[in-house]
C-alpha cells in the first residue's frame, strides 16, 4: 500500500491536498490532524467521495515522541504500507509584534512550524532513502520571502524551512527524493478569514485571495512522477504578490 501523508491535513490547504491527491493518484491518504476529529473526519469522508482511499493519523508534530509513537505504530498495524510522498503542511500563527511576543509564542510557533518539519520528515526519510523514493513537499509561505510585520517568528520559521529544502534536496537527491516548497500568499482558510480581504486584495496583481484547490494541483504536480526533474524549488502562489 503505497500512502501519501499530509500533515495538518483536516482543514484548508491541507483537506485540499488530501482531496487533490486522491482525485490525481492511486495514493492511499494518511490524514494528520492534532485535535479535531470532526473535521479529519468530514476531510476523510470527501476524499472517499473523490474516490479515494484514506486513513486518519492524529498526532502533534511538534511533539516529537508523540509523532514518532504515531508513525511507529502506524507502521506495525499497516506492514505493506509505504509513505512514499510526505506533505508538511501543518502549521499555526500567533501574530503579534516581535517588541511584545511571548517567550512561549515563539517556541509555540517554532516548535510547530520548524521543529514539526523535523520530526515527521526525519522518522520517514529513512525508509525514502532505503526505497530511493519519495516525494516531500513542505508548505512554508509569502512570509518566508519577502517578511510580514506581526509575524517575525512565523517567518523565522518558514524561512528556515525553506533553507532547509534546498539543502536536503542537495542530500537525497540521488536517492530519486526530490525535495520542494509551495508558497502560499493570500489564501482562503481559516488562518485568513480575519484578515480584511477588501483591502489586502488591492496589494495582489491578481486583485483576489486565492482558493486552498489552486494551491493543492502545485503541490499534486510536485508529489507526482511528472515533476522527478524539480527539486530543491520554492513555488510562489500569491496572485503576483511577490515572486
Amino acid at each position: 500500500m503505497k500512502c501519501a501523508l499530509v500533515t495538518g491535513g483536516s482543514r484548508g490547504i491541507g483537506k485540499a491536498i488530501c482531496i487533490q491527491l486522491a482525485i490525481d493518484s492511486e495514493y492511499h491518504i494518511l490524514i494528520n490532524y492534532r485535535s479535531n476529529k470532526e473535521a479529519a473526519l468530514h476531510t476523510l469522508n470527501e476524499v472517499e467521495q473523490a474516490g479515494g482511499k484514506a486513513t486518519l493519523l492524529p498526532f502533534d508534530v511538534s511533539e516529537r515522541e508523540e509523532t514518532i509513537t504515531a508513525l511507529q505504530k502506524f507502521k506495525e498495524e499497516n506492514p505493506n504500507a509505504i509513505i512514499e510522498v510526505l506533505v508538511n503542511n501543518a502549521g499555526i500563527t500567533k501574530d503579534g509584534l516581535f517588541m511584545w511576543m511571548k517567550h512561549e509564542d515563539w517556541n509555540h510557533v517554532i516548535d510547530t512550524n520548524l521543529n514539526g518539519f523535523y520530526n515527521v520528515t526525519n522518522h520517514l526519510i529513512q525508509s525514502m532513502l532505503m526505497n530511493r523514493y519519495g516525494r516531500i513537499v513542505n508548505m512554508v509561505s509569502l512570509a518566508a520571502m519577502k517578511g510580514n510585520a506581526g509575524q517575525v517568528h512565523y517567518a523565522a520559521a518558514k524561512g528556515a524551512v525553506v533553507a532547509a529544502t534546498k539543502s536536503l534536496a542537495q542530500e537525497v537527491g540521488k536517492r530519486n527524493i526530490t525535495v520542494n516548497a509551495v508558497a502560499p500568499g493570500f489564501i482562503k482558510s481559516d488562518m485568513t478569514h480575519t484578515l480584511d480581504e477588501k483591502e489586502l486584495k488591492k496589494l495582489i496583481p491578481l486583485n483576489r485571495f486565492g482558493n486552498p484547490e489552486e494551491v493543492a494541483h502545485v503541490v499534486s504536480f510536485l508529489a507526482s512522477e511528472k515533476a522527478s526533474y524539480i527539486t530543491g524549488e520554492v513555488i510562489n502562489i500569491n496572485g503576483g504578490m511577490y515572486s
